[in-house]
């Protein structure tokens, strides 16, 4: 069984040393999703929500909270992220949105982190222009879906 790298041999939380690992080309996909009322989407859809255009704004903050992720989570390394793209996609027959956030470095560890980020944070920026007419909306589904590059080599998630 694999070891905790997060922890020492004397069960402290460290950050992981990875300053002899190898500079290489890696990328990160997570997904999430936003379910809501048929209604909410509706408006989401016709652009009536109050706050503006909401995927557009939700895409804005998912590559915002990649880009601050080592300042969210205590032992993530800071990272310079070369590319984050979100996909949000209107779904009615969630009905909601579903999403997709890609992360590219070329680093000494993986952005798996700064993808799952950028993708809750563009969730919760869904909910946040949504909640005045559906409090109700649940967010769900965030995972890794692919992860590439690096010792670990590459993982894919199951459909």
């Amino acid at each position: 069984m694999p070891k905790l790298t997060h922890f020492d041999e004397g069960g402290q939380a460290h950050m992981v040393d990875v300053s002899e690992k190898p500079v290489t080309a890696r990328i990160a996909v997570a997904e999430a999703s936003v379910r809501m009322q048929p209604e909410t989407f509706d408006l989401m859809q016709s652009g009536g929500a109050k706050k503006g255009d909401v995927l557009a704004v939700a895409r804005l903050a998912g590559i915002m909270g990649a880009k601050r992720t080592a300042d969210l989570i205590p032992l993530c390394h800071p990272l310079p992220v070369t590319k984050v793209a979100l996909e949000l996609t209107p779904d009615a027959d969630l009905p909601g949105v579903r999403i997709a956030a890609t992360v590219k470095t070329n680093g000494q560890t993986g952005v798996e982190m700064e993808a799952l980020t950028a993708a809750s944070t563009a969730a919760l920026t869904v909910y946040d222009m949504l909640k005045a007419v559906d409090r109700g909306m649940e967010i769900g589904g965030l995972r890794v879906r692919l992860k590439d590059g690096g010792k670990s080599g590459r993982y894919e998630a199951e459909p």
